[in-house]
């Protein structure tokens, strides 16, 4: 979906391929009450520069509080790249490093990616290692994921 995705500048007419980094509570790097979802972009041959996408931390509690679901990492970074994407193709993006999402936009794109997706359930594993193996495979399955218990293999189990 959002985690990995060309789109086209509106500006340049340039396709700009866009994938998913890394997510950082910006609490502890810049002191700010958002989290932070880094993307690599990337135009033609030229060097891939970061784009970062802040999402007020006040969403996560809006999103609990309307819905009594909540945002997930995987979705957050979903919604993050959603908000990229729109901001190249309607020419919002104007080189800046660092956009910050107000919590009406992060709530409207998180359901929106919902929407498209079908379910949480069905939004895609991060971190992406190799796009031939599944991070489940080298990771195996986080508690978090919500699909039933945790079966450790053999080699992790302690007596």
């Amino acid at each position: 979906m959002y985690e990995d995705f060309t789109v086209k500048d509106r500006w340049t007419d340039e396709d700009l391929h866009c994938s998913w980094k890394g997510t950082v509570v910006a609490i502890a790097t810049r002191h700010a009450d958002a989290t932070d979802i880094r993307f690599s972009v990337k135009a033609g041959s030229s060097s891939p520069r970061a784009i970062w996408i802040a999402m007020p931390n006040m969403a996560w509690v809006e999103q609990k509080r309307r819905t009594g679901k909540v945002i997930t990492d995987y979705l957050a970074a979903q919604t993050a790249g959603r908000y990229l994407k729109s901001i190249i193709e309607t020419g919002y993006d104007n080189g800046r490093e660092m956009y910050t999402m107000t919590v009406e936009e992060v709530l409207d794109h998180a359901n929106a990616v919902v929407k498209e997706a079908g379910s949480t359930d069905n939004l895609p594993s991060l971190p992406i290692i190799n796009e031939d193996i599944s991070p489940e495979r080298v990771f195996g399955r986080l508690p978090a994921d919500n699909a039933g218990p945790v079966v450790m293999p053999p080699e992790h189990t302690v007596l």
